[in-house]
């Protein structure tokens, strides 16, 4: 199968190939306090077909006092592992706000060295203004290897960030 140059692909390219043995959904979906939106209970109730959720509250280090930040790789891969996401898999991202917490998602992967993962242009909103099938049926995944391989070149601490600011680099 031709992969996609873009780390974007439509929503016609995710209908011609939701059967394909080495795709693999994943809802990302996470809202901000003040939109008042339950992402699980919206996944729960309509999904993309085979999509498993991407719980960005959890898949996180819960130890950090700041919100969100990267696990480490071994929690990283034991999440994916249980989400049936692994090598050789071509992970497609989606969230229900069109293209918000599925970029953060995308970076996580990429970060932990998946590189064949591109989001689903325009989302969720996008997929059902085309009319395109939803199921609400809870996933199974089979749960597969993920190697996590941190790429440092995708994170910088504090004092990177001074240092790139003071270089100009």
């Amino acid at each position: 199968m031709p992969q996609p140059a873009s780390p974007l692909v439509s929503t016609g390219w995710l209908a011609a190939h939701l059967d394909a043995p080495d795709i693999r959904i994943v809802d990302a979906s996470w809202y901000l306090p003040q939109m008042q939106r339950d992402a699980k209970a919206e996944y729960a109730a309509a999904h993309i077909p085979g999509a498993v959720f991407f719980d960005i509250d959890e898949i996180c280090d819960l130890e950090s006092p700041y919100p969100h930040m990267l696990p480490s790789p071994e929690k990283f891969s034991a999440r994916m592992r249980k989400l049936g996401l692994g090598d050789g898999n071509r992970i497609i991202v989606y969230d229900g706000h069109g293209m918000m917490s599925a970029a953060r998602v995308w970076w996580e992967l990429r970060v932990f060295g998946h590189k064949d993962v591109a989001i689903l242009d325009g989302g969720l909103p996008k997929w059902l203004a085309e009319g395109r099938p939803l199921e609400d049926l809870p996933p199974m995944p089979r749960e597969r290897h993920f190697t996590a391989r941190f790429d440092h070149h995708l994170v910088r601490d504090k004092e990177q960030i001074r240092e790139n600011l003071a270089t100009g680099r």
